[in-house]
């Protein structure tokens, strides 16, 4: 349902899927599988180099002899993370699954759109030492501006420089990936423009609690490549958890009959016990529908885009990252800062206080900066965008007067 939902192609081209704790275990599952793939690749390239002169080695697998050994035997010295204002959980999964933080390497585009990734430097990185391995992380959705790494025209090149160069091309979809799910209107069409070609990705994370409204924890992993995600995750010697091998699912079409196979969760992720997580994520999606699902994004982008309507105008806020940006490029968080001072300094915990609208405190360029992310079912355009409106108009008009007070005490 959810491939569907987001358009990611044929049911049967993500035969790896399961639900995570979030996007931190969803993250070292596609960095998990990805590693593993790019040790084969190589392994791949060696036997195709050896094949005319000696026998290729054998393969090393780094779920069977470990990540030194394996990288040891393919001839690999480093693998790296190509991405851009990537999320903190992708550095916290370098660093669990043993490539480190500085694997994760920064590729900005620029520093006015420091969340497009720059693919000529990927294609730099790609091909400047042979010994190194890597991993494409785009980021579908950067958490502070929720602006997208890629475009329409990036994913197919960013597919054919992995294929090349035998890296594999994991895609953070957080909630960005959900602006697939939109209208294919003129009104979305930036967004879906952001988004198109994701489903060219070998791996895919996303998380339900945010704009599908289910409780924590409901993280979201595809993966392309099933016999590689159970290679990683099986249970090879515990005889209680011996599953049968994967079920077929009966699909009725009007066509010839697909079947999709259905693998164990033991042996497609992190835990071995688990609670059903994909209840709330099925009863969302069966309970509102496809088109359901869709108006509630809607809502949520256009409440979205009437705040950001407002800051930009406003004399007394600012619109981040770009005050001369295109509202078409609001998806569902909006950044912004009081432009007084003294305001910025606590403008999250006025706001707060308010119990009215809540905001995140973040920083932007070196400043304190506020968050608002709209990822709620119940929103109503006009009538939370009066509130928001509101709270943010009295605490100007506050700080103003403040501000005046305190320049007339000082003529004084």
């Amino acid at each position: 349902m959810l491939v569907a939902l987001l358009g990611l192609g044929d049911d049967a081209a993500w035969p790896g899927r399961t639900f995570t704790t979030g996007a931190t275990a969803s993250n070292i599952l596609g960095l998990a599988c990805g590693r593993e793939a790019v040790i084969a690749a190589r392994f791949h390239s060696a036997a195709v180099t050896a094949s005319s002169t000696s026998p290729a080695p054998a393969p090393v697998t780094v779920a069977e002899a470990g990540l030194l050994a394996a990288c040891q035997a393919a001839g690999v010295r480093e693998i790296q993370v190509l991405t851009s204002m990537a999320h903190s959980s992708l550095v916290k999964a370098a660093s669990v699954l043993g490539l480190g933080h500085t694997a994760v390497k920064e590729l900005s585009a620029s520093a006015d759109e420091p969340w497009r990734l720059d693919l000529d430097a990927v294609e730099r990185e790609l091909a400047r030492d042979p010994a190194v391995a890597s991993i494409i992380a785009v980021s579908a959705g950067e958490v502070n501006t929720g602006r997208f790494a890629t475009n329409a025209l990036d994913m197919p090149k960013l597919r054919s420089l992995a294929n090349r160069y035998g890296a594999w091309l994991h895609v953070d979809g957080a909630f960005g990936i959900f602006a697939r799910a939109l209208p294919q209107t003129d009104e979305f069409l930036s967004l879906r423009a952001n988004t198109a070609g994701l489903e060219l990705a070998d791996s895919i994370t996303a998380d339900g609690h945010k704009l599908l409204n289910v409780p924590y924890d409901a993280g979201i992993f595809l993966c392309r490549d099933a016999a590689i995600q159970t290679q990683v995750f099986s249970n090879p010697n515990a005889a209680y958890l011996a599953t049968p091998p994967p079920a077929q699912t009966n699909k009725t079409t009007t066509t010839t009959p697909t079947t999709t196979p259905i693998h164990s969760p033991l042996n497609m992720g992190l835990e071995n016990s688990r609670r059903f997580r994909a209840l709330p994520v099925y009863a969302t999606l069966l309970s509102a529908g496809r088109a359901g699902t869709a108006e509630m994004l809607v809502h949520m982008v256009r409440l979205a885009r009437a705040v950001a309507s407002f800051v930009r105008d406003s004399p007394d806020y600012e619109w981040l990252p770009d005050p001369n940006a295109l509202l078409e490029s609001t998806h569902i968080i909006v950044l912004f800062r009081a432009r007084d001072a003294a305001l910025n300094e606590v403008l999250v915990d006025r706001v707060n206080a308010t119990r009215a609208v809540f905001v995140s405190g973040t920083s932007w360029a070196g400043r304190k900066a506020a968050r608002i992310a709209v990822s709620s079912w119940r929103v109503d355009v006009d009538a939370d965008f009066a509130v928001i409106k509101r709270v943010l108009t009295t605490l100007a008009v506050e700080a103003n007067s403040a501000a005046a007070v305190g320049e007339a005490v000082s003529a004084s």
